[in-house]
């Protein structure tokens, strides 16, 4: 069986709630999709995650807040952005219509 399918397909947004999808998962990798429609991260809330993560953000557009910047990245439909392993992240805002759709893959950070 060889797995398949299309990040386009099944959108299923949720104004209530973010829909995270893992597509592919292997020791030290893990490959998914996010929808978003109008979501945030909680206010004060800050992502500190152990493994890297390379996102590409398909279609919409969101702001995604990176600890020490002074303004949120605006992020466009073929923009991506590689955060390593405890770089402290928010998402500032997504658009709702359409919905936001990111291409998102978590690994294993390289070794120092």
């Amino acid at each position: 069986m060889v797995p398949h399918g299309n990040l386009h397909e099944r959108l299923a947004a949720d104004p209530a709630r973010e829909v995270e999808e893992t597509l592919l998962s292997r020791p030290g990798l893990r490959i998914g999709r996010i929808v978003s429609s109008g979501q945030a991260s909680p206010p004060g809330h800050w992502y500190d995650q152990t493994e890297d993560e390379f996102v590409l953000l398909v279609a919409g557009e969101a702001g995604l807040e990176i600890a020490g910047e002074a303004v949120p990245r605006r992020l466009r439909p073929g923009d991506w952005v590689h955060l390593p392993a405890h770089c402290r992240h928010r998402v500032a805002w997504t658009q709702a219509e359409p919905p936001t759709l990111w291409f998102v893959i978590h690994h294993a950070p390289a070794a120092p």
